[in-house]
């Protein structure tokens, strides 16, 4: 269950964490206000769920302080799906992003993922196991109002907010959202704290350089796309993972295994302990491949679900326990 609070992380900056470790589209969201005016950053992935965020932001914020523009760290539905409860509000995202929301399965075929497919196989139970609990009837995907590239300076009252172009990495479109004066750092997917991420665009090495901007921003807190907040030595951490991942794949790659077989030893060799839904490195090491390969076609979506659900499924006690 999402929480419905704001937790304020410096003065007027605010994220709402919903938390639920292992598990795909409880995204952190983010709220800066000052002297009556508010930036909210990205929306939570079904109506229900942004009704319980932009409530706490309403509150946070003041009954004055209109939230009429969203800075939108990239276009995945768990962090955009949740635009259309702020009708009229000017969107802001990279121009890139455009490109990843064509490539993105629409609300109603995600429902139809859900409820349309063999719950006795492995992307039909992993698909009911992971979104059956999200609602996306409804939904009206809503494209950003104002693009850019490189860099896009707001002032929110008298605090400035800088959005920065750092894709491609996680997907093709991606930004991070920094305020200078408070050392935060809204950093979206480029970074997941407790669980594997899944790297739609890649290749890795970008992912691990958007983290160096990070970095180099000097920030105190980031907020990641998932989980809790982390401190700039929790993301040096989490560049290790990235530039290991990446040799890992480089090796692996070399000697001839698939990326689904590089995954299942990764995962049989315990390499990266304590991180949840391990199956995401299916996702993120057929990225890699594809850039190894130099594959500049668009990825299949569902197929790299799929190499995921199968192996939950054979991790699972619903399904073989050997990889």
């Amino acid at each position: 269950m999402a929480t419905t609070d704001l937790k304020q992380i410096a003065p007027g900056v605010f994220a709402w964490q919903p938390g639920n470790k292992a598990t795909w589209g409880m995204a952190n969201c983010g709220l800066v206000v000052s002297e009556g005016q508010a930036l909210v950053i990205d929306t939570p992935y079904t109506p229900a769920l942004t009704d319980a965020f932009l409530t706490a932001a309403r509150t946070a914020a003041g009954p004055d302080a209109l939230l009429d523009r969203v800075a939108v760290t990239h276009a995945n539905g768990d962090h955009t799906w949740g635009l259309q409860q702020l009708p009229g509000a000017d969107i802001f995202a990279t121009r890139a992003a455009l490109e990843h929301q064509c490539l993105e399965p629409k609300p109603q075929q995600l429902q139809a993922l859900i409820h349309d497919t063999d719950p006795g196989q492995p992307l039909g139970w992993y698909f009911r196991e992971h979104f059956g609990n999200f609602d996306f009837t409804g939904i009206q995907v809503l494209p950003p109002t104002t693009t850019f590239t490189g860099r896009h300076d707001l002032t929110v009252g008298q605090m400035p907010v800088e959005l920065h172009e750092v894709g491609p990495a996680h997907t093709v479109g991606d930004l991070i959202v920094h305020l200078p004066q408070q050392r935060v750092v809204f950093a979206g997917d480029i970074v997941f704290a407790g669980d594997h991420p899944s790297h739609w665009a890649g290749p890795l090495e970008h992912v691990s350089a958007a983290c160096a901007r990070i970095l180099d921003l000097a920030p105190e807190w980031i907020v990641p796309g998932h989980g809790p907040l982390m401190t700039p030595a929790d993301l040096q951490d989490y560049v290790a993972y990235l530039d290991d991942l990446a040799d890992q794949a480089y090796v692996m790659h070399g000697q001839g295994r698939t990326a689904v077989g590089a995954a299942r030893i990764l995962i049989k060799e315990d390499r990266y302990p304590g991180l949840g839904l391990p199956e995401r490195l299916a996702i993120t090491l057929s990225t890699e491949y594809r850039h190894l390969d130099q594959d500049s076609t668009a990825p299949d979506l569902l197929e790299l679900m799929n190499h995921a659900a199968h192996i939950a499924w054979d991790r699972s006690s619903t399904g073989p326990t050997t990889l």
